[in-house]
């Protein structure tokens, strides 16, 4: 007679699998076979003698294999110059290596699984279907890592890259109307070709134009084109494949024009541009496409053009230095700035403006003109322009005592300049210095909005002298 086991066993004395815990086994099971048929390049395991124990259907699928057929088998037997089984017996993992299977070069790795020091698995995957997918990777991240570069650098210069129309000093005629022609600029991609002597501004106009259109979002790339020396710019600007020439770099570099993909080129000082190189810049503005030095590939980049330069194109062009149908192409939107000497209502406002700069950066307090250094300034023809008032007015608050910049302060060349003009037959000191002041003190009431206690402050003068002065020209409020 039979008994029942009091333990629960069968009659081979083993205890029945609990059913929650099979199916929580199976469902972990079915878990692992889902994750490893996710992997989206092929992946297969061996066990240590070769024996294959896990096949991915990806890997089925880019074969022509089913995968659930590879199990058990032997890997020599299933892919052509497969090494898993030596990986298996030296333990020595290979990472990235080459794997050839059916005319196909790939990219493998094989890693062994040890437990207790012994290897009792392979775990092999396809890194990149295609050796080619390599280069470009690498290519993607040359360029990433130029951008990174290149933004590191604007960083470094992040005052100069945050120029905007409102930047822009100057509410004279002339300097209205560019900064109008500037703002009409910002809302197309034509090319634009910005004109006028050293110093007067030429890259805060670019910028300018750069921060108000639609391309703010991407680089601003700026090329001195008068900087790089003639056997580099070509590589400088389009970018060159590995072994492209003698100290390429090994994995290439990608040119500022692939740079300023959606954002825009500046070519500052484009009359220095090597006569040979303008066809190939001509082509690049045409087309908007261009290949590295050394590469096969043509490269699209979606770029606008800002250019800019100090010198007479048309005098260039009748001479044979400057291409007419690249100035051509470069003139689309001109934009001429004038000499400061030639807005001479500018000074004043650029000068107050520098001032309150300087004073910021160099944590001091307001700093004011005295009127008779404001002749001064206003009496000299700058040459340099912007540029020069600027370094003029830094020299001038560095030696500065106090708070107000008296004549003394500023160079001596300015007061030779006076002289100079004031020596001529035709007018007076006298006369010279009431024009000076009347023009100033015009200017201030303008600025104030016909308010002479702000006039008066401006001008660094007490408002009871502002009202003898007024009274002595015969001048009006505003």
């Amino acid at each position: 007679m039979n008994h029942a086991d009091p333990s629960g066993s069968g009659p081979s004395g083993r205890t029945s699998p609990d059913p929650d815990e099979l199916a929580a086994f199976q469902a972990r099971i079915e878990m692992y076979r889902m994750i490893l048929d996710s992997i989206y390049n092929g992946v297969m395991v061996t066990d240590a003698e070769g024996i294959i124990t896990h096949f991915n259907r990806p890997y089925g699928q880019m074969l022509g294999i089913d995968p659930d057929l590879q199990i058990g088998r032997h890997c020599t037997d299933v892919l052509e110059n497969t090494r898993m089984h030596i990986v298996a017996r030296t333990g020595i993992a290979e990472i990235n290596h080459p794997h050839n299977v059916k005319g196909q070069n790939m990219v493998v790795q094989r890693i062994p699984i040890k437990k207790d020091g012994r290897v009792i698995a392979v775990f092999g995957q396809v890194m990149f279907k295609d050796v080619k997918d390599v280069g470009k990777l690498a290519r993607k991240l040359s360029l990433l890592e130029s951008k990174v570069k290149l933004y590191e650098q604007e960083l470094l210069n992040l005052r100069s890259t945050r120029y905007t129309l409102d930047s822009i000093i100057g509410d004279g005629g002339a300097m209205t109307r560019l900064k109008q022609e500037a703002l009409k600029a910002t809302a197309n991609r034509l090319p634009v070709l910005i004109t006028g002597e050293s110093g007067t501004g030429k890259e805060l106009f670019a910028q300018a134009i750069h921060q108000a259109s639609a391309r703010k979002l991407y680089p601003f790339v700026r090329i001195n084109c008068a900087a790089i020396p003639k056997d580099l710019l070509e590589s400088e600007l389009f970018g060159y494949e590995k072994g492209a020439f003698t100290g390429a770099r090994t994995e290439g570099k990608p040119g500022k024009f692939e740079l300023a993909h959606r954002g825009t080129v500046f070519l500052d000082e484009i009359g220095d541009l090597p006569l040979e190189m303008q066809p190939k810049l001509l082509r690049v503005l045409e087309e908007k496409e261009f290949e590295r030095i050394g590469g096969t590939v043509p490269i699209r980049s979606d770029f606008r053009l800002i250019a800019a330069t100090n010198q007479n194109l048309d005098e260039m062009i009748a001479a044979g230095r400057f291409r007419r149908d690249l100035f051509y192409r470069l003139n689309v939107i001109l934009l001429a700035i004038p000499a400061l000497r030639q807005r001479r209502e500018d000074i004043m406002p650029l000068a107050r403006h520098l001032l309150d700069q300087l004073s910021r950066e160099a944590a001091l307090g307001p700093i004011t003109i005295d009127p008779q250094a404001q002749i001064l300034l206003e009496s000299y023809d700058w040459p340099g322009n912007v540029r020069e008032l600027s370094n003029v007015l830094e020299r001038s608050v560095a030696g500065l005592d106090g708070a107000t910049i008296l004549p003394r302060d500023l160079p001596f060349y300015l007061h030779r300049h006076l002289e100079d003009r004031t020596a001529a037959p035709a007018a007076s000191i006298k006369q010279i210095h009431a024009d000076a002041e009347i023009q100033a003190i015009g200017h201030a009431l303008k600025q104030a909005k016909g308010n002479k206690a702000g006039a008066a402050r401006m001008l660094g003068i007490h408002r009871t002298l502002l009202y003898k002065k007024m009274a002595k020209y015969g001048l009006k409020p505003m």
